[in-house]
């Protein structure tokens, strides 16, 4: 039987990049028991109000939502339990003391399987303020209106 290689998405918290700017991003590996695995590969996971702290110098992910295993049993495992985060000790250590140092957060972007382990892609962001956002998509959309001005000029030029 071949092991699977690659990267293959379970869950992106595609919301998390709209409301922080996103930092540095480390990829950590998460503990699971039970049928959580089995759960995940029917993708049955979200990431909304997902966060991650620090305790006790070990890192932690709260609030990830993994539905219980539809063919388990008494067996199945709390949906939205906290989950040990694993990652090499310098990297706990230089975040967190700047997590605490300088205010910032711990958010996943994604949950993926990554060679057949479950990974969790971890950023470190800071909040984005109101008018960032309302810039952010003003920029985009004179991004778009530029583009399509531009494909409008190059179709009369090859008239």
């Amino acid at each position: 039987m071949s092991k699977e290689r690659g990267r293959k998405a379970i869950a992106t918290n595609r919301r998390a990049r709209h409301l922080y700017v996103v930092l540095d991003t480390v990829e950590a590996g998460i503990v699971l028991v039970g049928n959580e695995v089995k759960s995940l590969r029917a993708g049955r996971a979200s990431l909304v109000d997902a966060f991650a702290t620090f305790d006790d110098h070990e890192a932690w992910l709260h609030h990830l939502y993994v539905a219980e295993y539809a063919m388990g049993s008494w067996t199945n495992h709390a949906v939205r339990r906290k989950r040990k985060l694993l990652l090499h000790r310098t990297q706990i250590t230089k975040w967190e003391v700047r997590v605490h140092e300088s205010g910032l957060s711990m958010v996943p972007l994604s949950l993926y399987f990554h060679d057949g382990r479950v990974k969790v892609e971890l950023a470190l962001v800071r909040g984005r303020k109101a008018w960032d956002r309302r810039r952010d998509l003003a920029e985009r959309d004179a991004q778009r209106e530029m583009e399509r001005a531009w494909s409008r000029h190059l179709e009369t030029r090859r008239r």
